[in-house]
């Protein structure tokens, strides 16, 4: 599939425009919830929820996705549904109204994308080392809003968030039609108990040091906007550094069709964790430093790039057949719903208890654990 075909145009829409709304509210929400009024403790709470229901919502949909076939249907009805149900945030903003809005929108947002990765590698077929150029549009969707977005929110406030969010999840949706499904007979696909996969001592490695590497973002996805507003970074300052991390995220889609073949999964897994690990101290140690902060974002490279794209190709590996897409939503919900969901609770308290630079060292500690974990249980 080349640059010239319609559906590596469409494939790519929908990333750009899925990834642009993640760019709204990743980086921003925490700062929504602030302008409502919601303390340290509250933020991570609400935040935790969008990420713990990817525990459940992406293998029910998995499920039911492997065994009917019908993929593309099941991502248009959940990005309907996911827009409908944030709606629900125009009309209150009670700590009890947005967790019960967060969780039925939650619950269909998260369903998507790991059908949608199914649907992709699906087209590629044995060119799946391209997937990471058609991914790229993803991140450069995050750059455009997370860049955008806060040069806006230094004039227009808060309240903003919202509406744009509501925006991009119509888009999401009208982006989901023009996609076709990769047809497949699911009853005749190479099949191997699900099970029996996860016996496997390489794909138990793979799925903890997943979680725990999204466990260690959790202070970075919930409280790095805040944190840099209390170093006396601007709104805008804030928003182009989330910007270049996702550009030197860019970067390394470009050419990991190209290093995975010459380096290989395992090594570049080991040199991500690393790196991820070294950035959360430098952000804990030198936030007051404009230059440690650029380079530190640099390192988004490491910690999201290299490690979403060797991560995907694991799994596409490990779970073949009937059971690809019930893996996408395992990675999917034990790294970004159960990892992501910990490191943001966590992150909440800790933030009151220990302060924020000392969180920070925290997620270092559990980098580090990923590392262990990758270097003993995963071989090539």
């Amino acid at each position: 599939m080349t640059t010239a075909s319609p559906l590596y145009w469409r494939l790519s829409g929908f990333y750009f425009f899925y990834f642009a709304a993640l760019g709204a509210l990743v980086p921003y929400w925490s700062l929504y919830l602030k302008g409502e009024g919601f303390g340290a403790a509250d933020i991570g709470e609400l935040i935790a929820i969008l990420m713990a229901t990817k525990l459940v919502a992406p293998n029910v949909w998995g499920y039911i996705a492997d065994h009917t076939g019908r993929r593309i249907t099941l991502i248009r009805l959940a990005s309907l549904l996911s827009l409908l149900i944030f709606a629900g945030v125009l009309l209150g903003s009670s700590y009890l109204w947005l967790a019960l809005i967060m969780i039925g929108f939650s619950f269909f947002w998260n369903a998507s994308l790991p059908q949608f990765e199914a649907i992709t590698l699906s087209h590629l077929g044995d060119s799946t080392y391209r997937y990471s150029g058609i991914r790229l549009w993803g991140s450069i969707g995050f750059i455009c809003t997370v860049a955008g977005l806060g040069l806006l929110l230094d004039s227009f406030g808060h309240r903003l968030i919202p509406i744009v969010l509501l925006a991009l999840f119509a888009l999401i949706w009208l982006s989901s039609l023009t996609v076709p499904d990769h047809a497949a007979d699911v009853s005749t696909q190479a099949h191997e108990p699900l099970r029996q996969v996860l016996r496997r001592p390489s794909v138990l490695a793979v799925l903890l040091s997943c979680f725990l590497i999204q466990a260690s973002h959790g202070p970075y996805y919930t409280f790095f906007t805040l944190y840099l507003e209390d170093y006396g970074y601007s709104r805008t300052s804030i928003g182009q550094l989330w910007a270049l991390g996702v550009l030197a995220e860019i970067g390394v889609f470009l050419v990991m069709h190209r290093w995975l073949p010459r380096f290989g999964a395992r090594r570049l897994l080991l040199v991500s964790v690393a790196l991820t690990a070294l950035r959360w101290l430098l952000i804990a140690g030198w936030a007051d430093s404009l230059v440690v902060m650029l380079f530190a974002q640099t390192l988004h490279a490491a910690s999201f790039g290299v490690y979403h794209a060797v991560s995907i190709h694991l799994i596409h590996q490990y779970f073949v057949g009937r059971n690809q897409g019930r893996g996408q939503a395992l990675y999917s919900s034990l790294s970004f719903g159960a990892g992501g969901a910990v490191g943001s609770l966590a992150a909440g308290y800790l933030w009151t208890g220990i302060g924020p630079e000392w969180t920070y060292v925290v997620a270092a500690g559990v980098s580090a654990l990923a590392f262990v974990v990758a270097f003993r249980g995963i071989r090539e």
